[in-house]
């Protein structure tokens, strides 16, 4: 799930430098369609639906796929990443329980589109993303809907963010065979991670890590698809 920003079959970014894209009436309601539908599949924390709400998911997609924008599904992205299904994003965002007193560390900034959704539900969120390209078009969105809570890092995801921790909330975009012990270790007391845990190119399970006086316990949210996490700062882009 590594969110992006531009159709890796070719499309080119929506305006990364200008202002956000034109929303018609059909628009609306077809965003309206996707809210009542999250209710209906269990959703029902309405911060969370409301932080969808205000974030247009078509500021994060190329301009070939902005009409897509409403639709319950993932769409690719630069860098062969894509961004995920909103009622995954819902999911993930509520199982959270995020308060504005929360710190959070997210792994893998990809577009910007679940960052700029915490940012409106944390205190403070440090995203980390291995492609400098999507990492500078995240900013640029950020910056677009004067979201100011959200920092983002151009860097390795798995070594997280050592001098920043410890996090109330950490949640990783894409899949490993394991939780990276750096995350585990820049996990607050009380705090909780998700990740999706498994094989590449293989279902996996989202899982939810908590730590309580140094001990860990998880649960499995349900089965999913992710892009494996990768190693290191991307050579190019």
């Amino acid at each position: 799930m590594s969110a992006g920003d531009t159709d890796s079959t070719g499309g080119g970014a929506s305006d990364p430098t200008g202002g956000l894209p034109a929303v018609t009436s059909a628009d609306r309601e077809a965003a309206a369609a996707l809210i009542l539908k999250l209710r209906r599949q269990g959703i029902g924390d309405q911060r969370v639906l409301s932080a969808l709400e205000r974030v247009p998911r078509a500021l994060f997609l190329s301009a070939p796929l902005q009409r897509h924008a409403a639709e319950d599904t993932a769409l690719p992205i630069e860098c062969g990443q894509t961004i995920s299904q909103p009622s995954l994003v819902a999911m993930i965002t509520a199982a959270l329980d995020l308060r504005d007193t929360h710190r959070v560390l997210e792994i893998g900034t990809g577009s910007g589109y679940q960052a700029a959704i915490l940012g409106l539900l944390a205190g403070e969120v440090h995203t980390i993303e291995r492609y400098r390209t999507l990492a500078d078009l995240a900013r640029t969105r950020l910056r677009t809907l004067k979201i100011t809570t959200v920092e983002v890092h151009h860097g390795d995801g798995m070594e997280g963010l050592p001098d920043q921790a410890p996090f109330d909330r950490i949640v990783v975009t894409a899949a490993a065979p394991e939780i990276p012990p750096a995350l585990l270790a820049q996990l607050a007391d009380g705090g909780r991670l998700i990740m999706p845990r498994g094989p590449k190119g293989s279902v996996q399970d989202l899982v939810v890590v908590e730590k309580t006086g140094g001990v860990l316990q998880e649960r499995v949210l349900t089965p999913v698809r992710f892009v494996p996490l990768v190693e290191g700062v991307a050579d190019r882009l």
